[in-house]
């Protein structure tokens, strides 16, 4: 075998690059790199020395527990969460073998038809998932994929190609092909198709697999092959490697045990708390006594509550995605119950009048267990489905759901019947913990998982708080009167442009907007609150013109004109119209009857609308012009109100995250660090900013600045070791804090370039649930912490879109300032990427509001007094001021438009007498001289 072998560290380094590998993805490939340099895998190594250099490594850890392979090989079990991403596990396995020169070929086994038929797809290089995206070694000579439909062709014996080019080999197979044959010829007895001979080989495919002398098994969902059939078969495959994931490391059945070859587990405490997954909440209704009802009352109540969380969540799924430009997520809730004939008589109940009017017929699915409790493949196929459907909104499951259906778009569940401890399992809540986006968007609805379950709700909390159990805490959720969810139906919101507003009212009046479905609320969302001009044109055929205009023209105009008032121009009109009309043609469009000159006219009359609702925010691409390098200037720590307390020897064992019944402390065991500073400096390096070679000395004096503080007030060494031991990672947490507070970066250059003279004003959405949702904004709420969630109205013709969201009441008062300023022309609060401004840490930053005067315009940041000076907030303040400086110097000073200044208000300050001018007087902020010289400006 000739491959193209790199060193190691590369290797692993360039992966966990290319493959922008989690936290615990990094660490498990970490693990693999050290196994195999520690025992070498192959044919003729010595499995009893291998088991013992992996138990000396981690044979006790706190995230492992090795004892024994438990195969006639060297296997190993990685035990990651569900939702943290396996599958993509697997392909850096694959990916760092094959690049070390240690394996060409792999057989990847899969326990179901569902889950092989996922692998399938995502090995794929078609897949948006595909598992080894951005891998150089895989870019030009992709592995080839031998599945159980096509390993008869004999691909997987010639290799990649005809060429003999050496690519990596890959079989991905369900369980049951090296079983049993599953063909409708098979006979009792007969072998397994891959096990029968192939003529042109001379022996069998599995035969070929097994004499191979660098065959690595990747299992997925690893518990599954345990049993003694599974286990067999397995073996006689003779690799020289087994690599084992898995979220739930015990073997099945009623004699269940935990695996004794895990060498490194991240459990869903861990995933929750550093954000790869959704976090479980439980809802129940507000000021409900479940024990006043009989049990089919409850499952009523029940259900319905689950449909107001669920049309909640759907709202702000589309809000969200409205809002920033992604892709609308489709919900469901799950509904579990215990058998078939309940399950039936529930669906008969969803889908019936008498529940919300029969609003949910047809949109239930029912899937039924077989007897043992398990759902088909073809069943859990059927589920898959749901993510992209978007027809479901309730699905009615029976008992336990299997591996291989985990999906995005589940945020609520109805366990009927069912105890506290059933619904704290990975195999409820497992099934819906996958984010939606892949990451926290930090909208709740969106990042959360809710279990409605009234008549256990106190059992849950109670039982999340038990150390031992999935989870150490739920979020509470409340629905009804007087809780955190309206009972009422949610609506969204759609806010266009004033400008957008303007030609809807063209085509037709606000009362026939959407509205209908919701009267009471109709009247604010519309426009008769505050009647836009009206345009001239009026015809079918002038409103598409223009409507083309602003969604098919302007944007690829706005590129090529100097600034928003170019629009004006004659010249510009001409070429708008002739743009225009060409899209119109190709599209078979309506202009046919529009002459030039009336077509001129219109999109004049547009362009003069456009410009005067429009505040022109430019689009500016700021580059670095070379490396920026950054690093922690000593300093002391501030430990004053560090008052940390050893953990009892019981506490760790309750926090430990293994089967075994012994305790980990002290000396009994483990890695325990030669220096009581590597505990802090171990987690320290876990940051991404941190380079453990280049902060060696730094990170190790502040280590020792904690470890004497804690000895200055704790008896002895032993409860130093003992406290450094159960708070390590939060100590590492505040320390990294004020760490970040001393950071340093080189002054580098960057390159300022303008994309386009104006953006568009983007839609926003809001989510109207509640009651009385809508109100005039010069009417402040009754409890002003509800304030978010009213949308505001009523505003003039100088707001750009005719409503808002306010975060605060000192952003109401600052709307009312900009309403009766003589001085405003224009304001708006921006939606979502409206703007591009990042801070120095690379985080996006939404202005609450932008403005445009008689003579500039602004930036105009609201906060409470006593926030003036936190770190986020300076930090926003800069890269804003800076965007302004940049629009300033580049933009309007070379075209003559309006400057750009940045202005932080303190709330104290939004005083009823306040006027812009005497904000601007105090409060404008300027960016720092020696950041201002940073940038250069190109053409």
């Amino acid at each position: 075998m000739s491959l193209p072998i790199v060193d190691h560290k590369r290797a692993e380094t360039q992966i966990y690059q290319r493959l922008s590998l989690r936290k615990p993805q990094s660490e498990s490939l970490r693990r693999l790199a050290d196994i195999v340099d520690l025992i070498a895998p192959s044919k003729e190594a010595d499995i009893d020395r291998a088991r013992e250099a992996i138990r000396a490594a981690y044979g006790d850890l706190d995230d492992a527990y090795f004892e024994d392979f438990e195969r006639d090989f060297p296997s190993v079990c990685f035990a990651l969460a569900t939702g943290v991403g396996k599958t993509r596990l697997m392909g850096a396995f694959v990916s760092y073998l094959f690049m070390i020169g240690k394996s060409r070929n792999f057989f990847v086994l899969a326990p179901n038809l569902t889950i092989y038929e996922k692998l399938l797809a995502d090995f794929q290089p078609s897949s948006p998932k595909y598992v080894f995206k951005g891998v150089e070694a895989f870019a030009h000579n992709p592995p080839l994929i031998v599945n159980a439909e096509n390993y008869e062709e004999g691909r997987g014996v010639r290799g990649a190609d005809l060429l003999g080019q050496e690519a990596a080999i890959i079989n991905i197979f369900n369980i049951s092909k090296i079983n049993s044959d599953t063909t409708s010829s098979a006979r009792k007895g007969q072998l397994p198709r891959i096990k029968r001979l192939q003529e042109y080989i001379g022996e069998s495919y599995f035969s070929y697999l097994a004499g191979l002398d660098d065959l690595v098994l990747l299992m997925d969902e690893a518990h599954r092959y345990r049993g003694s059939a599974g286990a067999k078969a397995i073996a006689e495959l003779k690799p020289i490697l087994g690599l084992e994931v898995t979220a739930t490391p015990k073997s099945v059945g009623a004699k269940s045990a935990a695996f004794k070859n895990v060498v490194y587990r991240y459990d869903l405490p861990e995933a929750m708390k550093d954000g790869y997954i959704k976090e479980p909440a439980v809802g129940t209704r507000a000021n409900f006594d479940p024990k006043l009802v009989d049990e089919d009352t409850l499952e009523r109540i029940k259900l319905e509550d689950g449909i107001h969380y669920h049309e909640h969540v759907k709202v702000q799924l589309a809000t969200y995605a409205k809002q920033n430009e992604k892709p609308l997520v489709h919900p469901f809730m799950l509904v579990v119950t215990q058998d078939t004939d309940h399950a039936r008589r529930v669906r008969e109940f969803v889908e019936s009048d008498s529940f919300f009017e029969g609003r949910y017929k047809g949109r239930v699915a029912e899937i039924h267990s077989k007897l043992t409790g398990e759902e088909s493949d073809e069943n859990a196929q059927r589920l898959l489905n749901i993510e992209k459907s978007g027809d479901t909104d309730i699905v009615i499951h029976v008992n336990k759901l299997k591996e291989g259906w985990d999906v995005s778009n589940l945020f609520t569940i109805v366990p009927l019947r069912a105890s506290a401890s059933d619904i704290l399992t990975e195999q409820t809540l497992g099934r819906g913990l996958r984010l939606p986006y892949g990451k926290r968007t930090g909208v709740d609805a969106v990042d959360t998982l809710t279990v409605i379950a009234h008549d256990r709700f106190n059992d849950l909390i109670e039982k999340a708080k038990d150390a031992d159990g999935v989870i150490h805490s739920l979020k509470q959720v409340k629905i009804g009167e007087g809780g955190d969810i309206s009972a009422a139906k949610p609506v969204m919101v759609e806010a266009p442009s004033v400008i957008e507003q303007m030609l809807k009212q063209v085509v037709r009046p606000p009362e026939d907007e959407v509205a209908a479905e919701f009267a009471p609320a109709a009247k604010p969302y519309g426009m008769s609150d505050n009647p836009a001009p009206a345009f001239t044109f009026q015809k079918e055929e002038e409103v598409a013109l223009a409507q083309t205009v602003l969604t098919d023209v302007l944007p690829s105009i706005k590129k090529q004109v100097a600034t928003i008032r170019d629009l004006n121009d004659e010249k510009v009109v001409k070429r708008i119209v002739a743009d225009a009309m060409a899209i119109q043609r190709s599209k078979g469009g309506l202009f046919s009857d529009l002459t030039k000159e009336r077509a001129e006219e219109v999109v004049k009359e547009f362009c003069a609308a456009f410009v005067a609702k429009t505040i022109a925010i430019p689009s500016l691409t700021v580059t670095p012009q070379d490396h920026v390098s950054f690093g922690f200037q000593p300093f002391k720590l501030d430990l004053g109100s560090w008052n940390y307390q050893p953990l009892s020897r019981e506490l760790l064992v309750q926090v430990l995250r293994t089967e075994k019944q012994t305790v980990i402390s002290g000396e009994e065991g483990g890695d325990v660090p030669a220096r009581l500073e590597d505990y802090l400096v171990a987690k320290l390096i876990d940051f991404d900013e941190i380079d453990y070679d280049a902060h060696a000395e730094l990170l190790y004096d502040l280590a020792g600045q904690v470890v004497a503080h804690l000895r200055g007030y704790l008896k002895d060494d032993e409860e130093v070791r003992a406290t450094l031991q159960g708070w390590s990672r939060d100590m590492a947490k505040a320390m990294f804090a004020q760490m970040r507070q001393n950071m340093w970066r080189t002054t580098t250059t960057y390159r300022v370039t303008l994309n386009a003279a104006f953006s568009e004003l983007k839609p926003q959405a809001f989510d109207g649930s509640g009651k009385d949702a809508v109100r005039n904004f010069r009417e402040p709420p009754e409890r002003l912490g509800e304030i978010k969630r009213f949308i505001f109205t009523g505003f003039g013709p100088r707001a750009c879109y005719a409503q808002a969201k306010f975060d605060s009441d000192t952003e109401r008062k600052m709307a009312m300032l900009l309403e009766r300023d003589p001085t405003v022309e224009l304001w708006m609060k921006p939606g979502p990427n409206q703007f591009k401004i990042f801070d120095s840490e690379g985080h996006a930053y939404q202005p609450d509001f932008v403005v445009e005067t008689e003579t500039e315009r602004l930036i105009i940041e609201t906060k409470r007094r006593s926030d003036m000076n936190d770190a986020d907030v300076r930090r926003k303040a800069d890269a804003a001021s800076l965007w302004c400086f940049i629009a300033t110097e580049h933009h309007a000073k070379k075209h003559g438009d309006k400057p750009w200044r940045y202005v932080l208000v303190p709330d104290d300050a939004m005083l009823p007498n306040a006027t812009v001018e005497g904000l601007l007087s105090q409060f404008v902020r300027a960016p720092d001289a020696d950041l201002r010289g940073r940038y250069e400006l190109s053409e």
